[in-house]
């Protein structure tokens, strides 16, 4: 595993973490050895970015076009932040993080359709309980196996589907996955209303078949 600059950032700090030396497409492929090693990374990154001023790591994987991934070997990318972005920020009043269809719950950890998913089989990894500063937390390694696990559940039933993943490092912290399986039009991009045809329950019910 390394953790190289990005070529191409757009942001002052941007880190690209590769996931393994073995040329394998997801993370989906990797061993739990392997997901420890890279929330390991992330989190001596995030302790080398407070370090030095910035106040927030945004930790993403992307994998395929759809999803914006330019390479498909599979890797994450760590921004530095000198503050929140936004839709952290707005978190601070939740209290509803883990409010949704179950889908998995695992060892102190859930992984939930959020009630309201603006896209087809969204999928909420979280602490059982509220929990603070993933980077610190024990539970992080196990929430990216549970994430990984959930991208593999999710392609069984829709193959090769592209994924965005996020980490929220906030009041609450969880991990966000996202497939790309619609393209958004006028209604999401210019009113901002999201029109999700899968309803939470019938996408956790085959999530978890």
């Amino acid at each position: 595993m390394r953790v190289v600059p990005n070529l191409y950032p757009a942001f002052e700090r941007q880190e690209v973490v590769v996931h393994a030396p073995e040329h394998l497409r997801s993370i989906t492929e990797l061993s739990a050895k392997a997901l420890s090693l890279v929330a390991d990374a992330w989190r001596s990154r995030a302790a080398a970015a407070r370090a030095e001023g910035y106040a927030y790591v945004h930790a993403i994987v992307n994998e395929g076009k759809a999803a914006g991934a330019s390479l498909p070997h599979t890797h994450s990318q760590l921004v530095w932040l000198r503050e929140p972005p936004p839709a952290v920020s707005l978190e601070g009043r939740m209290d509803a993080v883990t409010d949704g269809e179950l889908v998995l719950d695992q060892a102190g950890l859930l992984a939930l359709c959020p009630a309201v998913s603006a896209d087809p089989y969204e999928v909420r990894v979280a602490p059982a309980a509220r929990e603070p500063d993933a980077f610190a937390s024990p539970l992080l390694k196990g929430a990216l196996g549970m994430a990984a696990e959930v991208v593999q559940r999710l392609r069984a039933v829709e193959p090769g589907a592209p994924v965005n993943l996020w980490l929220h490092d906030g009041p609450w912290w969880h991990i966000d996955i996202v497939p790309r399986l619609r393209v958004p039009a006028g209604i999401e991009l210019g009113a901002g209303i999201h029109v999700n045809p899968l309803p939470p329950a019938e996408a956790a019910a085959r999530l978890r078949g």
